[in-house]
């Protein structure tokens, strides 16, 4: 490799030396093609002297692309080459992807794994608003990444993240995409079927949508999410209110069901009581108790926008319909449930045993317990 890399550096020179771009052109062409033969096999001094000898080459070239149409075509060709190869020469791939021409740039922007996350973050800042559209288009975003790309606030670019099922989004990244959402439907809809869209901010898309947007996000709505969707069209159609993304604070509600229960008063006359006053805090804290749960469980089924899950602790604290319909009521700060929610949920709550749904609930807590999985790949 020694002889062959002298040999390169050489014919490298000498192309430089002559000012011809055709030189420059057809030996950037025989580097690249050299190093992607054996790509997979190079150290990284193998492939630092690639990547130094293919800098000098690009750089001489580039000045060419200004006016000459061979030497871009010269540059998409070795982008589109050297994006899949994971151990590209990575002062290239960030020169490549840095480069203003689109055509020569988008390559590495959609595919390369060599770009880090700072360098995509500084392109989501820097460049144009079609740079943006191929990283947006990656395979694998990180919130930081999709934050970078969503400040931007190119209606474009919002919508290919939306449509990425690999970018992850930040809530603070859904809320600049629902911003723009009042006066997109289309990004409406495609932004009300994210998986990955919290409760709270699905629920205040569907209230301020149209009831075109509404009626789109059900057709469209895939059978995982199509129950939640309903429900929350249902609670916005009734003119119900729920603030879920509150800071709660169950200091006082402890304090007061722990005495409670030391005094031997906190029972399911309590929780009725508490759920029928929708004094929320001590509504979970109660039902947490007499379920044997924990206030963490309790309160993500109470913010959850489907009511199925409420009925599990429930139905495991042996309480009657009666009090549970109450605390399904205690979600909303104004109005109540629907009458066919409502029938539909004591169905579901007849049918359910005891055993069951405490076996459920015990599982859910162990689930709640154990700590995220690390994520995947870095971009």
């Amino acid at each position: 490799m020694l002889t062959a890399g002298q040999a390169i550096v050489d014919e490298v020179e000498a192309a430089i030396r002559a000012g011809s771009a055709e030189k420059c052109i057809a030996s950037a062409r025989r580097v690249t093609n050299l190093f992607l033969i054996s790509a997979g096999k190079f150290n990284s001094e193998q492939v630092e002297l690639f990547d130094n000898v293919l800098d000098r080459l690009i750089k001489t070239i580039e000045l060419r692309a200004l006016a000459d149409i061979s030497a871009r075509m010269a540059l998409a060709e070795i982008s589109e080459q050297l994006a899949p190869v994971a151990q590209a020469p990575p002062a290239i791939v960030s020169r490549l992807a840095r480069n203003d021409e689109i055509r020569i740039a988008q390559p590495i922007l959609q595919e390369s794994s060599r770009l880090s996350e700072d360098d995509l973050v500084e392109i989501a800042q820097t460049k144009s608003e079609q740079h943006l559209l191929a990283v947006a288009g990656r395979w694998w975003l990180k919130e930081v990444v999709t934050d970078a790309l969503l400040a931007r606030r190119f209606a474009s670019v919002s919508r290919r993240v939306v449509n990425n099922p690999g970018a992850k989004v930040s809530p603070g990244g859904f809320a600049v995409i629902l911003a723009q959402a009042e006066h997109n439907p289309d990004l409406a809809v495609e932004t009300g079927i994210r998986a990955d869209l919290p409760s709270e901010l699905r629920l205040q898309l569907l209230r301020e949508a149209t009831e075109e947007v509404r009626g789109r996000l059900l057709e469209r709505a895939p059978p995982y999410l199509f129950e939640e969707i309903r429900h929350a069209v249902a609670a916005v159609a009734a003119g119900v209110e729920r603030d879920m993304s509150q800071v709660r604070d169950f200091t006082t509600a402890k304090r007061h069901i722990a005495k409670l229960k030391d005094s031997g008063d906190l029972n399911e006359a309590a929780l009725l009581a508490f759920a029928k006053q929708r004094r929320y805090e001590e509504t979970i804290v109660a039902l947490a108790d007499l379920a044997h749960s924990r206030i963490e469980v309790i309160r993500s089924l109470m913010q959850s926008l489907r009511s199925e899950g409420l009925l599990v602790p429930c139905r495991a604290a042996g309480l009657s319909w009666e009090t549970t319909a109450a605390v399904m009521e205690c979600r909303y700060t104004t109005g109540s449930m629907g009458p066919v929610e409502l029938a539909n949920a004591k169905s579901q709550f007849t049918k359910m045993t005891p055993g069951n749904a405490d076996r459920l609930l015990r599982f859910w807590q162990v689930r709640a317990s154990q700590p995220a999985k690390p994520g995947g790949r870095a971009h």
